[in-house]
């Protein structure tokens, strides 16, 4: 049995979808196991791309089993459109298992996260506006609805119940908007139960069985290292764990099923919404890097703030994740830039920092530390061998490893699934 982990180094959007389908040739079982459908995967096959927010990216591999864990909220209407999308392509969805403990986003959670924001002003956090959020209060607070609720009627009516008494309060007294009759919610989401109950099982047992099989298990998250709710830029973050410590928690599993941890890498730096981003680029470079590596959200389509690879980011997120090797992503991107700058430390006031500080204020007041290098002119999306990419795309790859102290084990190079170079196995 072998397990491996794949999380994001960065402000998510590293690639993690194309990584992870590209490992689960080799995997039996692929786990989701945090986030909502307010992340994305973009992964392209052939001629074809999909667009994947809560399915894991397993599913596009007919003999896998896929596995929707107990960590993430599901918005059942965004995933039955998602399972009926991916049929409608040619995908089949049989071996889709979904947790009966995970739990639901409600038309309420998506009305409060869009309030809730807007009320923020310029302070706003830079929600997709899912229900995320709100979601995962309702479960820390304890009194969220979980999809065995949604599988008994009576249960899941007296639930919505009890909530809508406390969320139409809310809305109505506080922020002067109609509130949801029951009605109205519990109709569709009973047709939801209906065609989500046929996944629905103890997904914390099934992984647990598969190890004991033998089986080789592939655990992706959504976002990344920097949105982690405790060790990411808080408050720009999202509402769960995303790191490699989440897998536990989030999919039912001990700490010793996990064998190897895998962090993506992206070759330069973006990230969403507000929040200090030392290394951003608001220039010809910053606009070139958006517009080549088409940097837009897969869940929103928002432009994405771009800037050089920021090595005290990644050499973060290789510690709170105990990082075993990294999978370095878009490096085909950066072809065409004469000159290539690698962030090193930051620069606060009098000091050197070379560790990712905690406070937004610092961090907004640090100055990269840079290191330049040469850039190349050649396409490599066709390359297939390590030495036979240009000698200063070699280069560039070597600085971060010796930089953050750890091996390169994947470099993709383009979108599609046979645009890669294995440099170590990973299964």
């Amino acid at each position: 049995m072998s397990s491996v982990v794949v999380v994001g180094t960065q402000w998510g959007d590293e690639g993690k979808g194309r990584i992870t389908d590209f490992l689960a040739l080799k995997a039996d079982v692929v786990v989701r196991y945090q986030g909502g459908n307010n992340a994305g995967h973009t992964v392209e096959v052939g001629d074809k791309r999909y667009k994947l927010h809560l399915i894991p990216s397993g599913i596009l591999h007919p003999d896998k089993y896929s596995v929707i864990g107990n960590g993430v909220v599901i918005d059942p209407e965004a995933l039955v459109s998602e399972i009926e999308s991916l049929e409608q392509q040619g995908i089949s969805v049989k071996n889709l298992l979904i947790s009966d403990r995970a739990h639901l986003i409600m038309p309420y959670h998506k009305t409060l996260d869009e309030i809730s924001e807007d009320e923020k002003g310029e302070d706003k956090i830079g929600t997709t506006r899912k229900g995320v959020g709100p979601a995962y209060m309702d479960k820390t607070v304890r009194v969220g609805i979980r999809v065995c609720d949604l599988l008994d009627k009576e249960i899941f009516e007296a639930k919505l119940e009890y909530n809508l008494k406390e969320k139409n309060r809310l809305l109505e007294k506080v922020y002067g908007v109609k509130g949801f009759k029951k009605q109205d919610i519990l109709e569709p989401y009973l047709e939801y139960a209906e065609k989500l109950k046929g996944y629905v099982t103890d997904t914390s047992v099934f992984i647990n069985e598969a190890a004991k099989q033998g089986k080789k298990l592939l655990f992706e998250g959504a976002q990344g290292t920097l949105l982690d709710i405790d060790l990411g830029t808080y408050p720009y973050v999202t509402s769960s764990h995303p790191i490699s410590g989440g897998v536990c928690i989030g999919a039912g599993i001990g700490p010793t099923l996990i064998h190897k941890v895998v962090g993506v890498v992206k070759a330069y730096t973006t990230r969403v919404g507000k929040g200090p981003f030392p290394t951003e680029l608001n220039d010809e470079t910053g606009d070139f890097i958006r517009e080549k590596g088409y940097e837009y959200g897969t869940t929103t389509g928002r432009p994405r703030r771009c800037g050089w690879l920021d090595t005290v980011i990644i050499r973060y997120a290789i510690r709170v994740s105990g990082l075993s090797t990294i999978a370095v992503t878009k490096l085909d991107t950066l072809g065409g830039l004469k000159k290539l700058k690698i962030c090193t430390g930051y620069k606060y006031k009098d000091k050197i920092i070379k560790d990712f500080p905690a406070s937004l204020k610092v961090l907004g007041e640090c100055e990269p530390i840079y290191e330049e290098m040469d850039g190349w002119d050649e396409d490599i999306s066709d390359i297939r061998e390590y030495n036979k990419l240009p000698e200063n795309a070699r280069r560039y790859l070597e600085r971060l490893s010796e930089l953050c102290d750890i091996d390169i084990s994947l470099i993709s190079i383009g979108p599609k699934r046979s645009q890669g170079i294995v440099l170590n196995s990973i299964f």
